[in-house]
């Protein structure tokens, strides 16, 4: 009996590297951008533009590439922009509510209902503004690029607070937002561009590639 016991432990015992093997076998694949690709969809129109995104797991990954101009420089499209606003519902209120309007030279930012963002600066830099509250903020529109398909539901407006921060940020500097925080720019002398880190919970699909590099 104990010889049957002891065939049967070492059988078992025999099939755990397979086991662990197939486990192995159903991790997901890794997902590589070239500087090739950064390159190419950073020269595409807007702003504010994705890369890819991965499926990592229990969320989504995406990796985008943004780029914003001087402070005070008009934005391409401009125009058209604000007649597609001028047909939408005005934005439901967020934020804090106050009676008295913030003093003049207060910053904006905005903050991100679910979404954590990581900045990488790669060009450029500009000063940024972070923490504190909104105060009588607007919500996104619900087919806005940012709600539809970057940040989902977001909340825009004047930033207030004794823990706010402004700081100066360049090339190499590295910005990590948890979701709620405020954030936004307050001065970008010529440009920044920056790499965009944002694990998501599903608000892009898993497989997005920017149309600038589909294969």
């Amino acid at each position: 009996m104990r010889n049957s016991t002891r065939l049967i432990v070492i059988g078992v015992a025999s099939t755990l590297p397979f086991a662990a093997l197939a486990q192995s076998g159903s991790s997901k694949p890794a997902t590589y951008i070239t500087k090739e690709e950064v390159d190419t969809v950073n020269k595409q129109p807007g702003g504010d533009r994705q890369i890819k995104v991965a499926d990592i797991g229990s969320e989504n990954f995406a990796v985008g590439i943004v780029h914003r101009g001087a402070t005070g420089a008009p934005t391409a499209g401009g125009g058209g922009a604000g007649a597609a606003r001028a047909n939408t519902p005005a934005p439901e209120p967020c934020g804090e509510r106050a009676a008295t309007p913030p003093p003049a030279g207060t910053p904006s930012g905005l903050t991100h209902d679910q979404q954590t963002e990581g900045y990488y600066i790669v060009s450029g830099g500009g000063t940024m503004v972070t923490g504190g509250h909104l105060v009588n903020g607007r919500r996104s529109a619900a087919d806005s690029a940012v709600t539809r398909e970057l940040n989902g539901p977001s909340c825009s407006g004047p930033v207030l607070g004794p823990d706010v921060v402004t700081r100066e940020v360049k090339v190499g500097d590295i910005i990590i937002i948890p979701a709620g925080t405020p954030h936004g720019w307050v001065n970008i002398p010529d440009h920044v561009d920056y790499l965009s880190f944002r694990p998501s919970a599903r608000v892009l699909t898993a497989g997005y590639v920017h149309p600038s590099i589909k294969k």
